[in-house]
């Protein structure tokens, strides 16, 4: 069996089957991963509350078929504030909902991940995260190179530009900023 293991945040999941979930995980040394996490849906799963989204886990895989299958989840930081809150939750989805869509798979960056992992705990500490999801646009859209620092003033609309580089409109646009 050829194992890894690495950290990273859960950033989306969706169903696969009755008992399975593919996971996307942003980690440290792979970029933007698609997991596969058998039988994580079942009540006695010891692996599932490690991997809900938003968490930040070291996670160990082996390398599947497809994909990689997700053998241990051990949580790191649970980013459990964010969850508790209506706002700061949708403000975390919006984040998870650009990194998902901007970075692609399998490419490693640092920078991106030390981003959201900041960003995340930022969120936690604010009042009202709106100046800070602002910032995390326009510092991911430079540092994937869709942007050049100086090219924004106050009027710049993030959402828009951003939904131009996808050709789609983003599905968190209505609730980031409830």
């Amino acid at each position: 069996m050829n194992s890894y293991k690495t950290e990273g945040i859960v950033i989306k999941r969706r169903n696969l089957g009755e008992a399975d979930k593919i996971l996307t995980i942003f980690t440290k040394r792979y970029g933007k991963i698609q997991v596969k996490a058998p039988g994580i849906r079942k009540i006695n799963s010891r692996r599932s509350p490690h991997v809900e989204l938003l968490n930040y886990s070291a996670i160990s895989l082996y390398y599947g078929k497809n994909l990689p299958i997700l053998i241990e989840a051990k949580t790191i930081e649970p980013f459990s504030d964010i969850k508790s809150d209506l706002k700061k939750i949708s403000s975390a989805y919006h984040i998870c909902e650009l990194v998902d869509n901007l970075c692609p798979d399998n490419q490693e960056n640092w920078d991106v991940f030390m981003l959201l992992k900041e960003t995340l705990s930022l969120i936690i500490i604010t009042i009202d995260p709106e100046k800070i999801i602002r910032a995390f646009e326009i510092k991911i859209l430079v540092q994937l190179g869709f942007l050049k620092p100086i090219s924004v003033d106050e009027n710049f609309n993030t959402i828009s530009f951003i939904e131009q580089i996808l050709e789609k409109k983003l599905k968190t646009r209505q609730v980031a900023f409830c």
